[in-house]
């Protein structure tokens, strides 16, 4: 039986044709040398699984998923239910289910949720190194996510990326005939909005996805850390200072409200006209692109994306929103569980939900950098790299428990919006922030 519960943005409709790829496997895709392995797990007798994810964001990831979900089924016999939770509500069961030992056989989390409670978690090293090499190689973020002291505990299903989403007519009429790449053209050009009645906005409430994306990119293109590579609280610095400064310079050209937005909410206000900049998925794009009115088809001729602007270390900087596979150790089925995730994984249905998301979730596996999607249209080529390019949250340090839980804590995101809304001034914003990190660190 297969199960839905959607919650967000029912109002993202897929477009004609956005399955229509879903038996065909990559043209123009050359074939990987280790291609012809297999793996058989050989799920249990009698198996079923109950799978939690993300809600969708664009309706052909959801489509293709379920309908990928339904070909597991039918090639094996296990009878699969996929659920799906809200972005803010899904780490919270993700917590509970691992605490109280009962739930979701399969859950497809956030971030380093794996590493708050790898003691829980079935291991997957097979599955990860049988994937890793069919497919190229795993990204060495990807890596960083999954492994917890050699062992993978997790894998990346993929990543949301996040790009700086515009209105090129209105970044024109603002003085930009392209997007800027570095720190000062990118005020400048949010300055410059400003003055036209179309103003930036970007998420400050305890945004997932968002606003955990632009304030780790904003402090680590200034050069700030939570923490150094020997995990020691390092957010109180002269670059923090100066991430938040900017920030705060950016907040002024803002529409009103973004203090309490959460991750639709940017979508919302794009689609509706009342900003022309913000940072997002390809979420944006894809609603214009795919709907049957003639005003968003027009919009989505006028949306472009533009790379994260580079800071201080001349490379790029960005957060993407990592999605882990998680297999508990409560469940009674987990060579189920561990094949399921392969199979999800494997070119045949990989490819098609790609396809479906137009590279809404970028890939982790590097013998997926061709596929046709990141060629089909050139507004999805900035979200071709979001995995290849994305640092962890808590970079320079380690991921573990206290680098998840000042991360669910949403630290980062508090202390930009605490001196953003005036209520703190960057010293005292960093003070809080580390003596609230600490707390994790200090354990």
């Amino acid at each position: 039986m297969m199960k839905k519960e959607f919650t967000r943005r029912e109002a993202l409709k897929t477009g004609a044709g956005a399955i229509a790829g879903a038996g065909l496997l990559g043209a123009g895709l050359a074939p990987l040398g280790a291609a012809a392995q297999s793996m058989d797990l050989k799920p249990e007798a009698g198996a079923s699984l109950r799978i939690l994810r993300p809600a969708k964001f664009v309706q052909g990831d959801e489509t293709l998923f379920l309908a990928n979900a339904k070909k597991y089924e039918a090639a094996t016999g296990v009878k699969v239910r996929v659920d799906s939770e809200s972005w803010e509500d899904l780490r919270p069961k993700s917590s509970v289910a691992a605490n109280v030992g009962r739930g979701p056989d399969v859950i497809y989390g956030w971030f380093d949720d794996a590493h708050l409670y790898p003691e829980k978690l079935v291991e997957l090293t097979d599955v990860a190194e049988y994937l890793g090499k069919k497919y190229g190689g795993w990204f060495p973020s990807a890596e960083r996510f999954g492994k917890k002291d050699g062992k993978w505990i997790c894998i990346p299903l993929g990543g949301s990326g996040s790009t700086m989403n515009y209105r090129m007519s209105w970044a024109k009429e603002a003085g930009f005939e392209t997007f800027p790449t570095d720190l000062a053209g990118f005020l400048k050009l949010c300055q410059g909005l400003q003055k036209i009645n179309h103003p930036a906005g970007m998420a400050l409430g305890n945004a997932t996805g968002d606003a955990n994306g632009w304030t780790h990119w904003c402090l680590w293109a200034h050069g700030g850390r939570l923490t150094n590579d020997k995990d020691q609280v390092t957010i109180e610095s002269p670059a923090t200072e100066a991430a938040l400064e900017y920030a705060k310079q950016l907040y002024a050209t803002f529409i009103p409200g973004t203090l309490s937005w959460l991750d639709p909410s940017n979508n919302k206000a794009f689609l509706s006209g009342e900003i022309g900049l913000t940072n997002n998925g390809i979420s944006v794009y894809y609603a214009a692109k795919t709907s049957q009115d003639p005003k968003m088809q027009e919009l989505a001729k006028d949306i472009n994306h533009g790379a994260m602007p580079i800071g201080v270390s001349g490379k790029p900087t960005e957060l993407a929103t990592v999605v882990p596979a998680m297999v508990f150790k409560y469940s009674k089925f987990p060579n189920a569980a561990k094949d399921f995730i392969r199979f999800m994984l494997e070119r045949e249905q990989y490819e098609p939900w790609m396809d479906a998301s137009i590279g809404y979730w970028g890939h982790p596996l590097a013998g997926y950098d061709n596929l046709p999607i990141w060629k089909a249209d050139p507004k999805h080529q900035p979200y071709a790299n979001v995995i290849k390019n994305s640092l962890w949250p808590s970079y320079d340090g380690s991921l573990g428990a206290a680098s998840a839980g000042c991360l669910a804590d949403f630290i980062m995101v508090n202390m930009f919006a605490s001196v953003c809304a005036g209520q703190k001034t960057p010293k005292e914003a960093m003070a809080e922030a580390k003596k609230r990190a600490q707390r994790y660190y200090d354990v």
